[in-house]
């Protein structure tokens, strides 16, 4: 027997075939251009969603808690407004302005 045809039937080189076919990694396609977080855009978004949410806030608070300390209203509001921002908001601009939040940036030519 050769020693050709006694590695081709050895346990290690058959283990070794199975890691390479596992390890077979497709092609990665070409480079595009990159797509940055526009952080001027993403402000002018969380603010137009903010602005609203926190007057409407205060307007429902401002009843409930009348003759209380002003830090102790927002106290009430902050909460609120961080759990609407964190699961509500900003995962919807992301998802509805990705586009827009994420510009393609065109390399510079100099």
């Amino acid at each position: 027997m050769s020693a050709q045809s006694a590695s081709a039937l050895s346990p290690q080189s058959a283990a070794s075939d199975e890691v390479d076919a596992i390890a077979e990694v497709p092609p990665r396609p070409l480079p595009t251009a990159p797509r940055i977080l526009s952080r001027p855009r993403f402000a002018v978004l969380v603010f137009a969603g903010v602005y609203p949410l926190v007057t409407a806030l205060l307007y429902l608070v401002a009843p409930l808690t009348r003759g209380w300390a002003f830090w102790q209203q927002t106290l009430v509001i902050v909460p609120v407004v961080v759990v609407t921002m964190v699961w509500g908001l900003i995962p919807f601009l992301h998802r509805r302005f990705s586009a827009f939040l994420h510009p393609v940036r065109r390399p510079s030519a100099g």
